[in-house]
């Protein structure tokens, strides 16, 4: 059973095992309450997942630990069981669909693991975990529906509350709900009082929705940039203790992840995956009632592939109004470019790409369209132009 007890002795097992991570002051994300930053983005892995990992392999019997573990994980799961093996100097094996991620594949492998690429996707890799498991005589790692993993990351709650002991509201992101489930437990154990609100993408909404209709259910499909929380169905002991001890459960979409990610990395200089932003973005878009509040939000990861990284600065610079594309039908004559980018010039934006081409036969003879790319600081400033632009003539498409 899942006791404090059980969170406490976590804690005194992990301390030479994990990093304690800081917890900081976020002013500017959401003016409106008092925000601060649980980095476990900047955890050993680059993630919570050791925490659990770590504490289920200590619980293990020596016979247990002479035979080794298996897990299955196309990302940090992974790492945090191949890591906390290689600390209590046992084996281990790691399941990975052939499709992960070079970097995610030589990460796990840097931490000693020994490992199977099956081929297939998640569920393919995780019955040939299981399959070994029962040939080898393996024990199995569950990623969060065990309760010594559940107890390990519950550690994050008593970090939590011995840093800021008047925190009204955590905030924590949702997969498949090993992570809620052990800090939910402590705070409302500790300090009933705590609000604890969970976090899950729009396109993974699997504990949202067994949660709203009392029993758990599976998605057919998941579709997110936060992949550490692409989870199709909640674990049996999750849903139980997120059923019981999480106030509210949110969902974000994926233009408002990036935005979270975006402003992480110009707040803070912290890199966090589409996983470990969503309370973030949670936050920073009032899904929560923080209002003058002390909120923490779980920054639970930091593993983001670098390609997808560059995509999410794009695509956050888009919905944050810090980008934009402006399409003006014009008279082909001379002039009229330089009027244009003097008004532009003038209110303070910035001109990255010009593209000229004549008009199709639908308009004018003598027209033209004028397309650019602009640097804006807000969607505020892209009304001041286009209002400008506007003003003196210029037809905006």
């Amino acid at each position: 059973m899942l006791t404090l007890d059980k969170v406490y002795h976590a804690a005194y097992v992990l301390k030479d095992v994990v990093r304690k991570t800081a917890l900081i002051a976020s002013p500017k994300i959401n003016p409106d309450c008092k925000l601060y930053l649980k980095t476990e983005n900047l955890q050993v892995t680059g993630s919570f997942k050791v925490r659990g990992a770590g504490y289920k392999i200590s619980q293990l019997s020596d016979e247990e630990k002479a035979r080794g573990v298996i897990a299955c994980s196309a990302g940090n799961h992974a790492q945090g069981v191949a890591l906390a093996a290689q600390k209590y100097g046992i084996k281990s094996v790691i399941c990975l669909p052939d499709g992960a991620p070079i970097s995610k594949v030589e990460a796990t492998k840097s931490y000693g693991a020994e490992v199977v690429m099956v081929p297939g996707v998640y569920d393919d890799a995780y019955n040939r975990a299981l399959e070994l498991r029962d040939e080898e005589g393996y024990s199995f790692v569950h990623p969060f529906d065990d309760e010594d993993v559940i107890a390990g990351q519950g550690t994050i709650g008593l970090e939590i509350i011995d840093e800021l002991d008047d925190v009204d509201a955590v905030v924590v992101p949702i997969g498949g709900g090993g992570l809620i489930s052990g800090i939910a437990y402590t705070l409302k154990h500790l300090k009933p009082s705590v609000k604890v609100y969970g976090v899950q993408a729009m396109g993974a909404p699997s504990m949202y929705n067994s949660v709203k209709n009392g029993k758990k259910e599976r998605l057919s499909g998941v579709s997110t940039i936060a992949d550490g929380i692409a989870v199709k169905e909640p674990g049996d002991n999750t849903f139980s203790l997120v059923s019981k001890y999480v106030d509210e459960i949110v969902t974000v979409s994926e233009d408002e992840i990036s935005s979270a990610i975006l402003a992480l990395i110009e707040q803070h200089k912290l890199i966090a995956e589409g996983a470990g932003a969503v309370s973030v973005a949670a936050v920073m878009f009032d899904k929560i009632p923080a209002k003058g509040k002390k909120v923490v939000a779980v920054v639970s990861g930091g593993n983001i592939d670098v390609t997808i990284l560059s995509r999410v600065i794009k695509r956050g610079l888009l919905t944050s109004g810090r980008n934009c594309t402006l399409c003006i039908e014009l008279m082909d004559k001379p002039g009229q470019l330089q009027q244009v980018s003097s008004i532009i010039a003038s209110l303070g934006g910035n001109v990255t790409s010009v593209h000229h081409e004549r008009a199709s036969e639908t308009t004018d003879i003598n027209g033209c369209f004028l397309r650019l790319v602009l640097e804006t600081r807000n969607y505020d400033h892209i009304k001041e132009i286009t209002a400008a632009l506007t003003a003196a003539g210029f037809k905006l498409v």
